[in-house]
């Protein structure tokens, strides 16, 4: 089990190290062109720390023709993905928001939104709940008291606003683009009572409307299908193809694949659960029907 930064991290390290070593230069070497401590170079290349994109170039440049243009790119957009940037501080630093809740949230969740907020798209099968970004913030809160029960109402408060906060991604210039294909037993569920789910629903509705998100239900006359082993979500990133990863929710953790054979059997099954899932207006129009009877 792997958190998504810690993964990139060390991805990026061995990729490095690989480059150093065909360059010929020692680890000593290496920093002293760079001007830097051995101990950086150490640091990078073992995933212990991140790498700001800047001495990644720096480090290229150090490396020279051996680097070929596809692989900088590469490397400059995993030294990002490793450490999503956010808003700067008062202190004029870089942070992510959700570093205010660190408090509240284990490491893994912190990982994967910062995946979620440096990604292009997402694909996604959701088996049993409505997916965090398109949830409304009273079937937020039902999902969260049921899923974590006895938590004291401020902390449930709390995940209800980082839950609403993520959705940010899909209002951003360029928007996270989403394609979700919901089990039918999602829809029928009756998570929060009528009421919630009333709205929940027709927040479905109107959130399908929306140019980047591509929304199916997957209906019970299908049967089985490639989905029941289990809910995931593929992340990709702009430019570099390699940068996806599969990411396999769990009760106390969260598995990260990153392996080519992994991300091609995860997306093959995504298209084949998509092809067999209700085309996007028909989805709608199951939804809104749902939504009038509830």
């Amino acid at each position: 089990m792997q958190h998504g930064p810690a993964v990139r991290r060390r991805k990026l390290g061995e990729e490095l190290r690989a480059l150093r070593d065909r360059s010929g230069l020692t680890s000593g070497e290496a920093a002293r062109l760079a001007g830097w401590h051995q101990s950086k170079i150490s640091r990078i290349e073992t995933g212990r720390s991140g790498v700001k994109p800047d001495d990644i170039r720096l480090l290229l440049d150090v490396y020279g023709e051996i680097v070929s243009p596809r692989q900088r790119a590469l490397l400059e957009a995993l030294s990002a993905s490793a450490s999503v940037p956010g808003p700067a501080d008062g202190s004029g630093r870089s942070r992510q928001w959700w570093h205010d809740y660190r408090g509240l949230l284990p490491q893994e969740y912190r990982d994967f939104i910062s995946l979620e907020a440096g990604a292009r798209s997402a694909r996604t099968v959701e088996l049993s709940v409505v997916p965090g970004l398109l949830q409304t913030p009273g079937y937020a809160r039902a999902v969260t008291r049921a899923a974590l029960g006895g938590l004291p109402e401020p902390k449930v408060d709390a995940l209800v606003e980082v839950r609403l906060a993520r959705q940010s991604v899909l209002r951003s210039d360029p928007p996270l683009e989403l394609s979700a294909v919901l089990d039918e037993a999602v829809l029928r569920r009756q998570i929060g009572g009528p009421g919630v789910m009333a709205e929940q629903l027709g927040h479905l509705v109107e959130v399908a409307r929306l140019p980047h998100v591509r929304l199916q239900v997957l209906p019970f006359s299908v049967g089985g299908h490639l989905g029941l082993t289990g809910p995931f979500v593929i992340f990709s990133f702009p430019n570099i193809a390699d940068l996806d990863v599969v990411v396999l929710d769990h009760l106390t953790s969260s598995l990260y694949l990153e392996r080519k054979e992994d991300l091609e059997a995860y997306s093959a099954a995504f298209r084949t659960i998509q092809a067999h899932a209700l085309p996007p207006q028909d989805s709608s129009d199951l939804i809104g029907t749902l939504a009038d009877d509830a």
